[in-house]
């Protein structure tokens, strides 16, 4: 299960996050994104858990923890939308 995780601290690392859900069950990835032209945390981070069970409480559990002094939030993420390629404007993905 991808698991949505916003109101990050923006010094917060992968592995900080990483061994946050690890309490929970096996992580699979962590991420924090970041701005692709500065490296700076955008606030908002992805973490994949293979074991729904274990996503879930981590979900439940994990809520509302506050990460470096800042109350996390954390869901399911949803699926990407489709963007498009843009062949109707003309533009090229």
């Amino acid at each position: 299960m991808n698991i949505y995780i916003r109101n990050i601290d923006f010094k917060v690392t992968d592995q900080q996050l990483n061994d946050l859900f690890a309490t929970c069950g096996a992580v699979q990835s962590a991420k924090v994104i970041r701005d692709k032209f500065t490296g700076r945390s955008k606030g908002f981070g992805f973490v994949e858990m293979p074991d729904d069970q274990e996503a879930e409480k981590a979900i439940a559990s994990l809520n509302g923890y506050v990460l470096n002094n800042r109350p996390i939030e954390v869901s399911q993420a949803r699926p990407r939308e489709d963007r498009g390629n843009y062949s109707d404007s003309g533009h090229r993905r």
